[in-house]
């Protein structure tokens, strides 16, 4: 029992040195997550509930069609076909999720962040112009990528993609969240509900305000399903 003490005292020391190794706040899952004192008022966790583990089915954990080309006709050409929690349940606390994204020749997801999620994009078919921009000052990163090439979008930075080949082109993502979320910028600064003050972004913009309120009249396309 003595020659055990040293060992009993270097455990202390390594628990006082990582006071927080065992306490962290988990992930965000959701945009928000008000809290309440009382339980039976809540409605919404940090995540999904958990399924009784003996009413588990191998079905839980599968998808099908993911290798089914998504229409494309739409005034981005684009089509963002999402795989997590909300359609594979399986992935409940895993901390990944899928799309897929199609592209018409021409077509373009849009600049946009996930701000819950690092994204790895690997092209399937055809050829990208990708990139994205850093917080200020706002570098620009971009690639031209072809069948087999991969590009990595760091947690939460606007990124984008434009396909400059001649045929169709299919991106598969990989994100590091259940639910990575997006926040579409063009839709999210001018088709706000409500909308954004124009004064505001009048000045943000410094353009002319008849152009912004052209601008919040206009219908924003969402291709993500």
């Amino acid at each position: 029992m003595i020659r055990s003490v040293p060992y009993l005292v270097t455990f202390a020391l390594l628990a006082l040195a990582f006071p927080l190794a065992s306490a962290f706040d988990p992930s965000a899952l959701q945009d928000f997550c008000v809290a309440v004192n009382d339980s039976s008022s809540g409605v919404f966790v940090n995540g999904k509930f958990c399924k009784d583990p003996n009413l588990v089915k191998v079905d839980d954990f599968f998808l099908p069609g993911l290798d089914i080309p998504r229409s494309t006709s739409n005034p981005l050409g684009s089509t963002v076909t999402q795989i997590t929690v909300d359609n594979l349940p399986g992935l409940n606390t895993l901390d990944i999720s899928l799309a897929r994204i199609d592209f018409a020749p021409n077509g373009v997801n849009p600049p946009h962040t996930h701000p819950r999620a690092t994204e790895v994009l690997q092209v399937l078919e055809g050829t990208l112009y990708a990139g994205f921009v850093t917080s200020n000052p706002n570098r620009l990163f971009t690639k031209i990528l072809h069948k087999g090439d991969a590009i990595v979008f760091p947690f939460s930075l606007i990124h984008f993609q434009i396909n400059i080949g001649e045929t169709n082109a299919v991106a598969l993502s990989r994100f590091n969240s259940q639910n990575p979320g997006v926040i579409t910028i063009a839709n999210a600064v001018f088709g706000s509900n409500p909308l954004i003050n124009a004064d505001v972004l009048t000045k943000a913009f410094q353009l002319d305000k008849n152009v912004i309120e052209y601008l919040e009249k206009q219908t924003w396309w969402n291709n993500n399903n």
